[in-house]
């Protein structure tokens, strides 16, 4: 049976006061000069993954690999920026050429926003709803109709093993609003990054449960200073355990010990929607929303910045090929066993791949 956790039980919360000097300074980085000249050793690839007949794609901003290394997993919006009212599925699988392997969730989402596929090979999608509406053309597992702010966890098949989250959502301890990405640690617990909008007042927020979905921890609060978040986005771990969350609407990855010690701040990836780190410790980073869509961070260019996680330093740039009509380029990033890199990309409604140039 499938477990549905819609009530978390609060064990622990991050106090401030116990946080390290690099949580306390968090808020007050130097601005660093923008990184927008690195070389592009990319060549795009569009048009790669082929969908259904009659299908046409519609927003993404969620895309991971499989444990194979080579299979790509793509949850897209129903050839919107919504599946609300759509009966189509929209959790797709394709192997390395292309081709759909696998598809399903018809009915299940309304705006399907975070990806992340486990040691285990299951899919876990977030659905944060930040489109709103409520799907009423098909129902969930539980037969009620899709409300979103929720978190799905399914096996590679489709079949639904765990739920986190009441669908309609809320904004206090018991439930998510608006959750953007989920990614687990090596022991199973989950993280969850919560928070789209940069109102006054908006939840920002990051989560730790255990893998039952007990809740462990919460972090954060909306700002731009010390143990704040503004629109925490993007979620990944390198190989020493460590978490980076990508803070988009503060322009900074934060890089934490498993309890939300804040350990060191980078500026220098820009503003990050993805981040993808892979088995050699290079981490990709997607900003989709700086210049035209972020006025306030014009002197950045959007597209996806490439460094290492030794040393921080920003090695290539692969630049959002439309720059002119501010439509944002990648806000999900992958890459499989071959170096491939694949954006998912919301505005452009397509999904990318870039291989290196010969």
């Amino acid at each position: 049976m499938p477990v549905r956790c819609t009530r978390f039980a609060l064990v622990a919360t991050v106090s401030l006061a116990a946080s390290s000097l690099a949580s306390m300074l968090a808020g007050a980085q130097t601005v660093p000069t923008p990184t927008n000249d690195a070389p592009n050793p990319y060549k795009t690839v569009v048009g790669w993954a082929k969908l259904p007949e009659g299908r046409t794609w519609g927003s993404t901003s969620a895309v991971d690999i499989d444990k194979d290394g080579k299979s790509i997993w793509v949850a897209e919006r129903c050839g919107a920026n919504s599946c609300t009212g759509s009966t189509l599925p929209s959790i797709f699988k394709f192997d390395a050429n292309g081709n759909v392997l696998k598809s399903f969730g018809a009915g299940m989402l309304l705006s399907p926003h975070g990806i992340h596929v486990d040691k285990d090979g299951n899919v876990w999608i977030v659905d944060c709803a930040c489109t709103g509406g409520t799907n009423t053309a098909g129902v969930a597992a539980t037969g009620a109709p899709s409300q979103g702010h929720q978190i799905f966890k399914f096996n590679p098949d489709g079949k639904v093993l765990m739920t986190l989250g009441v669908g309609g959502g809320g904004k206090d301890s018991s439930y998510f609003w608006m959750p953007n990405d989920i990614v687990t640690a090596p022991n199973g617990d989950i993280f969850v990054a919560e928070g789209h909008s940069s109102r006054p007042g908006s939840n920002a927020r990051l989560f730790k449960f255990d893998k039952t979905g007990k809740l462990l921890k919460t972090y954060g609060s909306f700002g731009p200073g010390a143990g704040q978040l503004d629109q925490p986005h993007a979620l990944a771990f390198d190989s020493k355990g460590r978490l980076f969350v990508g803070d988009r609407g503060n322009n900074r990855i934060l890089i934490m010990d498993q309890n939300f010690t804040v350990l060191d701040t980078w500026m220098q990836f820009s503003r990050p929607s993805g981040i993808f780190i892979d088995k050699n410790d290079m981490i990709y980073v997607a900003d989709s929303e700086s210049g035209s869509v972020a006025p306030a961070h014009a002197a950045w260019k959007r597209g996806i910045r490439v460094g290492s996680i030794k040393d921080g330093k920003v090695i290539a740039f692969i630049p959002d090929p439309d720059t002119i009509t501010g439509t944002s380029s990648a806000e999900g990033v992958a890459i499989d066993a071959a170096g491939h890199i694949y954006g998912a990309e919301v505005g452009q409604k397509a999904l990318k791949r870039y291989e290196r140039k010969p």
